[in-house]
């Protein structure tokens, strides 16, 4: 697949996952209002903690859509890669809010423990089911975008953590209607909070790792050396380095020891390793250097494979 038709199929791809983005957004962005509205009144911390987390989930939305207008633009002269990493980036920043916010949950948590204050239990019930049901909708929206795009998944996990937090305070409610137990409030914001940053770190993990260009974890670099050696007329592929331009798009650059033979001829060689790259393992971009002498010139060239596909 060419550059052109790389940037086409992202850009068709984003156009459906902005829509449903800004429909989430709209949804979130009423019920924050209640949420805050509700916690005043009621005075409830994890009410107003699920208010805080769900304003990060409009930053987090509105950073994607952000990121994906931007990476909808085509490459220039001085970004030839065009600007598809702003999705990985505003992944990461949605990854370190959710962190900041939870922390944050913890700190004031930690006062209410010490400093038990009433709850209006019933308003806080009500906002907390309302709060729950738009949360579930706007996952459900954003759901099937999650597995083709990272930074469509951290703007997911901030809603199901979003839910997860209404699911908590509509049992901290229900319980301070029935017992007056106001210690529930605080402790259940804890718990919403660490279940949050576990969500989090697993989504600034895997946006570090793309920033870094780390190999993707579901490919294996021996397995794409073995498959480009059954090519005809390939002898051995060697020096390979493989990583993430965005989320479900790979690039790749390797040296291919072939037999000798007329550079007419070559072009046929490089068409089947590009699209045995693309069938196999998803690799939209490569650039293969063909040798009829394995390279041992370059100091890094003589790093084992292993080695040298993971520098």
């Amino acid at each position: 697949m060419t550059d052109p038709d790389l940037g086409h199929a992202i850009r068709r791809v984003y156009a459906d996952e902005k829509r449903d983005i800004l429909l989430a957004f709209s949804i979130t962005m009423l019920m924050m209002i209640a949420e805050i509205i509700g916690g005043i009144i009621s005075n409830s911390l994890a009410l107003l903690s699920d208010a805080g987390h769900m304003l990060t989930d409009n930053l987090a939305l509105i950073l994607t859509f952000i990121a994906m207008k931007f990476a909808s633009r085509p490459a220039t002269e001085r970004k030839t890669f065009g600007f598809y990493r702003l999705e990985i980036l505003a992944a990461l920043l949605n990854g370190v809010i959710l962190v900041l916010i939870s922390l944050t949950i913890l700190y004031e948590a930690y006062f209410r423990i010490i400093h038990p204050q009433p709850v209006e239990g019933s308003l806080m019930l009500i906002i907390a089911l309302l709060g729950l049901v738009v949360n579930i909708i706007g996952a459900l929206v954003l759901k099937k975008h999650r597995t083709t795009s990272l930074n469509i998944r951290g703007a997911y996990l901030h809603i199901v953590g979003d839910a997860l937090s209404s699911i908590g305070v509509v049992i901290g409610g229900a319980i301070i209607l029935v017992t007056d137990w106001y210690l529930i409030d605080p402790i259940l914001s804890i718990l919403i909070s660490l279940v949050i940053i576990y969500g989090a770190w697993s989504l600034i993990r895997e946006s570090v790792n793309v920033l870094l260009e780390a190999v993707p974890t579901h490919i294996s670099i021996s397995a794409v050396a073995r498959e480009i050696a059954k090519v005809d007329g390939v002898q051995e592929a060697y020096h390979i380095h493989l990583w993430t331009i965005t989320s479900g798009v790979y690039a790749l650059s390797a040296h291919v020891l072939i037999n000798d033979r007329l550079v007419s001829n070559c072009r046929n060689v490089i068409d089947e390793i590009r699209s045995v790259l693309s069938k196999k393992f998803n690799v939209l971009h490569s650039t293969i250097q063909l040798e009829c002498e394995k390279c041992t010139m370059h100091p890094i060239c003589q790093l084992p494979n292993n080695a040298s596909s993971h520098s």
